[in-house]
């Protein structure tokens, strides 16, 4: 017997209710409630058995390949693509507005239409004339790359399926929307049916798309989770309008590994690779100061040296300030609470300030020791030239060491002159650097008053 159920859905989140409400209680958005009408019926479910059987494939009859990829001669975004694009692949590109992701897109057509292969722009939010402004300030090749006026997810992809270019991009899926799915343009239901419609467009006509998504006031990517286990890669364009550093971060990738890392800076002329990246991020200033100290982070497949800059002062507020930059905000709790329970340094009555220089953000643990020793340095008013530390610190006080040890001490040893870091199992020797090994946070602490000032 069948039956119609009623049910509302939220245009905005895609939450649904039984009964009609004035404001969704997911996201809070306001008259955001739409009516649908579901049919349940046992005789449609029953229709579909029994099914006829498919074909079976065998693993073993099947030939493995190597994945073709189209390198785009930058080595910065092939690293973090795992070495090219995959033709048929599904890219999901986020970031903040405004860091230049639409300049990242046009520097990738650029280097593809440089080599002769069909690029189709999509733009739902900037005109022909817009773009063109831009693409002639950045010197861009436009011999190959072609302008779609677009925002029907239906048409992109009849207009795609004719033509065959090697690469679509779509800025920004939150402006294209499909007939075949109900709320406004950006809502939860429409980004989702947009996905679906490309996904298969690129996979049976081996179409690589590329597409853009902005970040919203909570720091994620409009639909993430819908998108995320839908397309091939994500990668985000992380930055910030006071730093010209841009980095381009894979939280995901089919066809390569994920956490990589690109590192641009941001010139007139668009996004240019950073030719020395494990050392960008370094101070310029020579003069040591209180409450610097470099460490060294791995991010993806390799070692950058970043400066932990930490500020202590007196505070006149009953609950004291934490603040940080490019850091975990719960890690510096964590550790101030270990430096006064196992270093004796407490600083529960001090405004606490902790940034990594040049607008870079990482969650290696090894900046733990770092971010303890620029803490310290910072409150005893004691500069530390030349001192690199890394290394993890735990609840108990003590130092663990961390992965790629060997090569994270090879790079410090190629900037620093003091290397502090935790005790391995095997002896360090080096003779470029002065190595201070230590137990826990309080030996480390301790070994500053060895180091000259």
């Amino acid at each position: 017997m069948k039956t119609n159920k009623t049910i509302y859905s939220c245009v905005k989140c895609g939450a649904q209710f039984s009964a009609w409400e004035g404001r969704c209680r997911e996201c809070g958005s306001w008259g955001s409630l739409q009516k649908e009408n579901v049919a349940a019926s046992k005789e449609k479910a029953e229709n579909y058995l029994p099914l006829t059987p498919d074909q079976i494939i065998d693993f073993d009859k099947i030939t493995g390949a190597k994945v073709a990829r189209i390198s785009l001669g930058e080595k910065e975004i092939d690293r973090v693509l795992g070495g090219g694009i995959v033709p048929g692949s599904l890219v999901l590109l986020g970031g903040d507005p405004g860091i230049g992701k639409s300049t990242l897109m046009l520097k990738v057509a650029d280097l593809l239409s440089r080599q002769k292969k069909t690029v189709f722009y999509v733009s739902g939010e900037e005109s022909a004339e817009q773009i063109k402004l831009r693409i002639d300030r950045l010197n861009i090749t436009t011999d190959n790359l072609k302008y779609i006026p677009l925002v029907s997810v239906e048409k992109i992809a009849a207009t795609l399926i004719e033509h065959k270019p090697e690469l679509a991009v779509i800025d920004s899926i939150q402006t294209i929307y499909s007939e075949e799915a109900n709320g406004e343009p950006g809502s939860i239901s429409q980004v989702r049916a947009i996905a679906v419609k490309l996904l298969e467009v690129a996979k049976q006509h081996q179409i690589s798309i590329i597409l853009i998504g902005h970040v919203t006031k909570g720091g994620e990517v409009a639909g993430p989770k819908t998108l995320e286990h839908l397309v091939d890669t994500v990668l985000y364009l992380e930055g910030d309008n006071v730093h010209n550093f841009r980095i381009l971060r894979s939280v995901k990738n089919r066809f390569g590994p994920a956490g990589e890392v690109g590192v641009f800076v941001m010139t007139s002329k668009g996004l240019a690779a950073v030719s020395n990246p494990a050392t960008a991020f370094l101070s310029a200033s020579e003069k040591a100061v209180p409450g610097s100290v470099q460490t060294v982070v791995w991010e993806g497949s390799r070692p950058f040296v970043v400066e932990v800059q930490a500020l202590v002062s007196k505070t006149s507020s009953t609950y004291p300030k934490r603040s940080v930059s490019g850091f975990d905000l719960n890690r510096l709790q964590l550790l101030l609470a270990v430096l006064a329970k196992w270093a004796k340094v407490n600083l529960s009555t001090f405004d606490v300030y902790v940034s990594l220089a040049g607008g870079f953000k990482s969650a290696d643990p090894a900046l733990d020791l770092a971010v303890c020793l620029a803490l310290v340095s910072a409150k005893s008013d004691k500069p530390l030239p030349g001192v690199i530390a890394f290394g993890e610190v735990g609840l108990t006080g003590s130092l663990r060491p961390v992965p790629q040890f060997d090569k994270r001490l090879k790079e410090a040893a190629s900037v620093g002159l003091v290397v502090i870091c935790p005790e391995v199992k095997k002896k360090i020797v080096s003779r470029k650097v002065k190595i201070i090994t230590a137990k826990n946070i309080k030996e480390a602490v301790r070994s500053l008053d060895g180091i000259d000032c």
